[in-house]
């Protein structure tokens, strides 16, 4: 079954990168992590990437909750923003965007954003152009009970955008355990899902396939090395296996093309998908229905 309105895209190549992960916002941990995040750039535009993506706080540091606590390291309580090098991390920032300018390529990772010293900052995916321009931000919607309680503003809406064609969508960390996220996403005809985490928790993967799986679309994965022994970094097929995985938790990037073409989604995009979408839409059963 094939939709009038499909389309056929071009393959594109997609870098899943696996850097070191921080949990501490200072000055020379942001600095470290830039650096990290240059490198792997640099290494998946040699490889031909169109994209390059990072996972949940890679350039911020995903902030330990002991950490931030301004009543302090024994009492987790509301976190205390100040302790994060703003200057430092805006700066850090910028260097990236010049860089993806560079080399033409666009980026992906986590951070955080502030809104203003009264309200707590969000838990996000920026998402840089090959022009180096912000070019779209996803704040996390789901959080946890302690991210909630004392650390961040949730999101509000998903968040798509385009590359060459191909439409992309962002989910980062335990919004893997949301299945309606996935399916909102296939809604808006989503090709590929960016699924960044700092999770060492191995369902996670197993998660991100069944959501591959059911939706008939790309999902990747990319978690910092300490996640790695648990999930490691790579790109799961619209038919629910995995294309390509690091090898070991070293920091690396896993290149992949995506290919409509290809034998692990040919069939999926091109027939489940559409046919799972009018099982949902209901007409074609309403003539074989039973009386009531």
């Amino acid at each position: 079954m094939q939709p009038e309105n499909a389309s056929q895209l071009p393959p594109i190549r997609v870098a899943v990168a696996q850097i070191p992960g921080s949990q501490d916002p200072s000055t020379e941990s942001i600095a470290g992590n830039a650096h990290a995040i240059r490198a792997e750039m640099r290494a998946a535009r040699e490889a031909g990437a169109r994209l390059v993506q990072f996972h949940e706080g890679a350039l911020s540091g995903y902030p330990s909750k002991k950490l931030m606590s301004g009543s302090g390291l024994d009492i987790i309580g509301e976190a205390d923003w100040s302790k994060v090098a703003w200057g430092v991390l805006d700066r850090e920032f910028s260097g990236i965007c010049e860089l993806a300018r560079e080399l033409g390529i666009w980026v992906v990772l986590g951070s955080l954003h502030r809104f203003s010293r009264n309200r707590r900052p969000c838990n996000s995916l920026l998402i840089v152009s090959d022009r180096g321009q912000l070019a779209g931000r996803y704040d996390k919607r789901f959080l946890s009970f302690t991210e909630i309680s004392h650390m961040y503003t949730p999101g509000r809406r998903a968040q798509t955008f385009t590359v060459d064609g191909w439409t992309f969508g962002c989910a980062i960390c335990i919004e893997i355990n949301y299945p309606e996220l996935f399916l909102e996403y296939e809604r808006l005809d989503v090709d590929c899902v960016l699924f960044s985490t700092y999770s060492e928790d191995s369902m996670f993967g197993i998660e991100a396939q069944g959501h591959a799986a059911g939706n008939s679309f790309w999902v990747t994965f990319s978690p910092p090395t300490q996640g790695a022994e648990a999930v490691p970094a790579g790109l799961i097929a619209p038919n629910g296996t995995w294309i390509r995985q690091a090898n070991n938790s070293q920091p690396q990037c896993v290149i992949v093309d995506l290919d409509q073409n290809a034998p692990e989604a040919e069939k999926s995009v091109k027939c489940r998908r559409p046919w799972r979408r009018a099982a949902r839409e209901g007409s074609i059963y309403r003539e074989h229905y039973a009386p009531e």
